[in-house]
C-alpha cells in the first residue's frame, strides 16, 4: 500500500487518531499502539503544551507519533488563530487541525470562519489540516488558498453513524488537488473502509476507539479496514448494476 504524503512528509499509516475521551491514557495508547497510526490529535484546550510533563502529552512519544494540536473548541477564526500560534510558540510544530465549531450541540464546523481562520495561518507558514462539512465548493477554496488537506466529515463529531456524507466527499475526493482525510463520524472499521473504497487518502478516528470495550483492539480492527479499503480502492472496484449477472457464463449443455 502506497504511503501517505502530506506537506511533503511521508507516513505509511493511513489512520490518524485523537486523544479525546478514552477512560485512560493507558487506553489511549493501547488504542493508537493497536492502530499503527503515526498522526495524534491533541485538542489544546486540553492540555498544556508548555509542560513536557503534562499528563495526557506524557504519554505520547513525540518520536513515534507526530503531534498534530487542534483547536478544538475555537467559536471564531480569532480564537483559533491564537490557540495555533500559542502552540508553535511552545515549540509544537508547525502543524495544527483547524477546528472551528461555534454551536455547541452539533459540532459542526463554521465555514466562512474556517477560511478566514486558514487564510491567516497559511500566510504564517502553517501547515493548515482544516475540518470542515462535506461542502465540495469549501474544499476547493481551502486548497486553493495553500492548505495541507481538507477534512471533510463523515457525520457529525462523536455520533459513529458513519459515512453519511458518502455523496459530497465523492465529488470532494473528484476535484481534490491535497489528501482528503474523513474526518468525524466514523463508529466502524466497516465505515473506515467504505471511506477509502471511495477514494479518500486518509481517516480519523477518536470516539470509536475511546468507547471501545477495548480500545487497542478496535484500533487494530480500523487499521485492517482502512488497509483493506485502501487496497479495494486501488485493485479497482466493481461497477454496481441493477440486474444480475452471471459470474459464469450459462453453457449450450445447461441450456439444454
Amino acid at each position: 500500500m502506497s504511503d501517505l504524503i502530506i506537506a511533503n512528509r511521508t507516513f505509511s499509516s493511513r489512520l490518524l487518531v485523537g486523544t479525546g475521551k478514552f477512560s485512560s491514557n493507558a487506553a489511549m495508547v493501547a488504542a493508537m499502539e493497536g492502530s499503527g497510526c503515526e498522526i495524534v490529535t491533541v485538542a489544546l484546550r486540553r492540555v498544556d503544551v508548555d509542560d513536557p510533563q503534562d499528563s495526557l502529552l506524557s504519554h505520547i512519544d513525540r518520536q513515534k507519533y507526530l503531534l498534530l494540536p487542534n483547536t478544538s473548541g475555537a467559536r471564531d477564526a480569532e480564537e483559533a488563530v491564537r490557540l495555533a500560534r500559542l502552540a508553535r510558540a511552545a515549540g509544537c510544530e508547525p502543524w495544527i487541525k483547524l477546528e472551528v465549531t461555534p454551536d455547541p450541540y452539533y459540532l459542526l464546523p463554521d465555514p466562512i470562519e474556517t477560511l478566514k481562520a486558514a487564510e491567516i495561518l497559511v500566510k504564517e507558514g502553517f501547515i493548515v489540516l482544516p475540518y470542515i462539512n462535506a461542502d465540495p465548493v469549501l474544499a476547493k477554496r481551502l486548497q486553493e488558498i495553500g492548505t495541507a488537506t481538507v477534512m471533510p466529515l463523515g457525520a457529525p463529531i462523536g455520533t459513529n453513524r458513519g459515512l453519511r456524507t458518502r455523496e459530497q466527499i465523492a465529488i470532494i475526493i473528484e476535484q481534490a488537488i491535497v489528501p482528503v482525510i474523513v474526518d468525524a463520524g466514523l463508529g466502524a472499521p466497516s465505515h473506515a473502509a467504505e471511506a477509502m473504497e471511495l477514494g479518500a487518502d486518509a481517516v480519523l478516528v477518536n470516539t470509536a476507539l475511546a468507547v471501545a470495550r477495548d480500545p487497542g483492539l478496535m484500533g487494530q480492527a480500523f487499521r485492517k479496514g482502512v488497509e483493506a479499503g485502501r487496497e479495494g480502492y486501488l485493485a479497482g472496484l466493481g461497477s454496481q448494476r441493477h440486474q444480475a449477472e452471471a459470474s459464469s457464463p450459462l453453457t449450450g449443455f445447461l441450456r439444454n
